[in-house]
């Protein structure tokens, strides 16, 4: 399967969130603020991108994260609103490449890139659950 049939080069998807006491550093563990966290910002920038294949792909196949490198680079308070958009740069068999960014209320607050692999999702979880026996 050739994922560049479905997805194509430009192809932009975002995701809503907004930041709220659970995906604060302190809450998620990955710092002692109450401020957005790191986490909570790369899972919805991840999201962005996986419903974006989800959408595209034919039935019985999905997509798995295989890279992600991003940068955090300002803080957002509890009750603001973010939003991440993953922006489709390159298709090559079954491997997406995006380009990432969040933003909150008052602009950029993270960007980075983002790689999926478009997977059978019957096969995939059948390999995956074949670890469970060992």
């Amino acid at each position: 399967m050739d994922a560049a049939e479905y997805i194509k080069e430009g192809m932009e998807k975002a995701a809503l969130s907004e930041v709220t006491q659970e995906n604060t550093a302190r809450s998620m563990g990955s710092g002692s603020l109450d401020v957005y966290a790191t986490p909570a910002m790369t899972a919805l920038m991840e999201q962005a991108a996986a419903e974006l294949a989800q959408e595209k792909l034919p039935e019985g196949w999905t997509s798995v994260g295989i890279a992600l490198s991003i940068e955090h680079t300002s803080a957002t308070p509890i009750g603001v609103l973010t939003r991440a958009v993953a922006k489709v740069t390159a298709v090559e068999g079954r491997k997406i490449s995006y380009e990432i960014k969040a933003f909150d209320e008052a602009g950029e607050i993270g960007h980075g890139t983002h790689e999926r692999f478009a997977v059978e999702s019957e096969k995939f979880m059948a390999k995956a659950q074949s670890k469970a026996t060992h």
